[in-house]
């Protein structure tokens, strides 16, 4: 019978004023108990709408009712027939805009915690399997993935599945993409990262790093080599507003800000990588990204930080979680508030950053309200560094030394209408190189299509 309680198991997390002097992870995740416990909230409905809304097509109730029966290893492996990484999902996907916000519970309460329990799942697989996967037997063809992050090795990780000899080049020198150098520790460990990726390599995926596709060799040249190429490159171009003092000492992109950090390592006592340890900083967004960048600020000292976004609160895409955390850890968030100039001090420093205000007009493109300045509102917030977290787009390095591989003005890569074909024959892609920055989930949810739509193709056509 399941439990009616209409509130959501609690899940243990440092408190605030601890943590945010750390990088150690923030949620401490179920016990056995809490997710057996919690499992029992769910209904098992017959039309599992909370599938409806999973990119990866996890079937949700299956593996809730194993953990419900304490058959967690049964659990993880329905969850891993859809997902190639589901320690990672269980932690950054936005589950309350995807499953959870289907879950009929959430109709007189709170849904049922559906990533905190395939959180669960998969790191008890991960502490307590010494076995092996078996590898498939072979198809005989070829598949070159390029870049290793959740687009890339959910498609590497389906296709070596289906017997396919999988080759992932990575550009950086360690794989994972934004799971490394994006998402800081405190949200999403780096040996979890690992782990999963070890699964993939124990299939039989090749992972090579150091691999600049466009300098090393082309897309056409591996089309020589390979029978199809999915290309998971990402959105790693960073936008700046275009204000005066954006070029000051102290200013950062967040993906520079956040690499030096995960990727670097900058956080830890011992570190050489060089980083700006502010005394009050401003990152301007809303973001998820935006979240990472102050609560990283925070943790390396700062006395003040600043969250700056141009619209309300309720227009900020971050997650509620994440946005909460944020304010218990002692971010201060100036909400309707625009930057128009970062201030110079001396020898080319940062001294502060000069907003206007902001009211909410008419909706935008989007659907949100657009921000509106408010006359002669303007104002200085005394500052030592600054880091803008406005968005990224995909590196040109891969369309422009491709041949018939079409782009949009944003340099986004054209797909077809499976959202995964592009114009170019064998050569699929899928992620934040065709939508633009977006989540986790959803890079994985194409590179899962993108898998399928390869091995039709080559069936098709080899």
């Amino acid at each position: 019978m399941a439990d009616m309680s209409l509130k959501k198991h609690e899940m243990a997390v440092q408190p605030p004023e601890i943590r945010n002097k750390n990088f150690d992870e923030v949620a401490l995740g179920y016990t056995e108990e809490q997710a057996m416990a919690e499992a029992k909230r769910c209904l098992n409905c017959k039309n599992k709408p909370c599938t409806t809304k999973c990119p990866v097509a996890i079937d949700i109730p299956a593996f809730i009712q194993m953990v419900a029966q304490g058959d967690f290893e049964q659990a993880y492996k329905i969850i891993s027939s859809s997902s190639s990484l589901p320690a990672v999902c269980g932690r950054v996907c936005p589950q309350e805009r995807q499953c959870e916000s289907k879950c009929v519970r959430a109709v007189k309460g709170e849904p049922v915690a559906i990533g905190r329990l395939e959180r669960f799942v998969a790191d008890r697989h991960n502490q307590s399997c010494t076995e092996d996967p078996t590898i498939p037997e072979p198809n005989g063809y070829k598949v070159a993935v390029v870049g290793a992050g959740p687009a890339g090795l959910t498609a590497a990780g389906d296709l070596a599945k289906k017997g396919y000899a999988v080759t992932v080049l990575e550009a950086l020198h360690t794989a994972g993409g934004v799971l490394v150098y994006g998402i800081p520790e405190f949200r999403l460990p780096k040996a979890i990262v690992k782990k999963e990726i070890d699964s993939l390599k124990k299939l039989g995926v090749d992972i090579r790093t150091n691999m600049v596709v466009g300098r090393i060799s082309s897309v056409d040249e591996l089309l020589q080599e390979y029978d199809a190429v999915f290309i998971g490159t990402g959105a790693g171009l960073p936008r700046f507003m275009g204000i005066p003092g954006e070029s000051l000492c102290g200013v950062y992109s967040a993906n520079e800000f956040l690499t030096r950090i995960n990727l670097m390592k900058a956080y830890e006592p011992n570190s050489d990588t060089p980083i700006i340890r502010p005394r009050r900083a401003a990152i301007v967004g809303g973001g998820n990204v935006a979240m990472d960048a102050a609560r990283c600020a925070k943790r390396l000292g700062a006395d003040e930080v600043y969250v700056i976004y141009r619209r309300s609160e309720q227009e900020m895409p971050a997650r509620r979680e994440e946005v909460e955390h944020a304010k218990e850890e002692g971010i201060i968030f100036k909400m309707l508030t625009n930057p128009v100039e970062i201030l110079e001090g001396e020898n080319k420093t940062v001294r502060g950053i000069r907003c206007v205000s902001m009211e909410l007009g008419e909706p935008d493109a989007s659907g949100r309200r657009s921000p509106v300045e408010i006359k002669d509102s303007a104002f200085d917030i005394e500052l030592d560094c600054v880091i803008m977290a406005i968005g990224t787009s995909p590196n040109p390095l891969i369309r422009t030394t491709t041949e018939g591989l079409e782009c949009d003005k944003r340099g986004c890569i054209v797909t077809l209408e499976d959202g995964v074909t592009t114009t170019k024959s064998g050569v699929y892609a899928g992620g934040d190189a065709v939508t633009g920055a977006a989540t986790v989930i959803l890079a994985m949810g194409a590179g899962k299509s993108a898998a399928a739509a390869i091995d039709k193709y080559i069936k098709d056509n080899k």
